[in-house]
């Protein structure tokens, strides 16, 4: 059975010491769950393949669909990806933010390949959200890099846990910590571009909208799949 912290209305100050402790699990390996500024994570040490297959396995995830990361700043995200003109242009003015980036990955690469099903492509954002941008902080600290393994707390096709509670309900029993902040102040997904071209490509419309990116990069002819 894994642990509950209910932490709602209360400082990072008054906090810091669950946090730190919720980043110590995650480098002893564990799973934990905890708020974004979209819907809830599921997560833990993205560079630990024991960690890559639990979350795997935990949400019944097909294994040829990458797994994303949240990182504490554009600096860490360097580590593991490279950033064209137009990824760093957005990522400058949306970062923090709800806008998740799918570039080319770094070679050689100190993330397994298992996180993104062995493709040559990674995606990566930088939340909005306190609490987890602390842990993030505490990890850049602790482990030497500020990321970690960001997967909605659902089961795959199932809509995602927008509360703590929710995650509770349906995760308690197989992972070992949740962060439980309350309810999420957005319940829209993270808008996701492809940058890994010359031409962005919007996968998803979310909380950001088309237009918002349009006048960032300037561009005319932007198009989301359905969109």
């Amino acid at each position: 059975m894994g642990l509950l912290i209910k932490v709602k209305g209360r400082s990072i100050e008054e906090i810091r010491y669950y946090l730190g402790f919720t980043a110590e699990y995650v480098i002893e390996g564990k799973i934990i769950g905890f708020p974004t500024d979209s819907v809830y994570g599921l997560g833990g040490d993205p560079q630990n393949i024991d960690v890559i297959n639990k979350i795997f396995n935990i949400k019944f995830r097909d294994r040829t669909k990458g797994l994303l990361l949240l990182l504490s700043d554009i600096e860490e995200a360097k580590k593991v990806a490279e950033f064209n003109s137009m990824a760093s242009k957005l990522a400058e003015h949306f970062w923090p933010g709800q806008l998740t980036l799918i570039l080319n990955k770094k070679e050689p690469n100190i993330i397994p390949p298992e996180l993104t099903a062995f493709k040559n492509t990674i995606g990566l954002r930088v939340p909005n959200n306190k609490i987890i941008l602390e842990i993030l902080n505490i990890l850049k600290q602790e482990k030497n890099f500020g990321g970690l393994i960001g997967t909605s707390a659902n089961y795959s096709g199932e809509p995602p846990s927008v509360s703590g509670d929710e995650v509770a309900k349906k995760f308690l029993s197989p992972i070992d910590l949740i962060i439980d902040g309350g309810k999420s102040l957005s319940k829209l997904p993270t808008t996701i571009v492809d940058c890994t071209s010359n031409t962005p490509e919007i996968l998803r419309i979310g909380a950001i909208t088309e237009e918002e990116i349009l006048e960032v990069l300037n561009q005319e002819d932007l198009r989301a799949d359905g969109a």
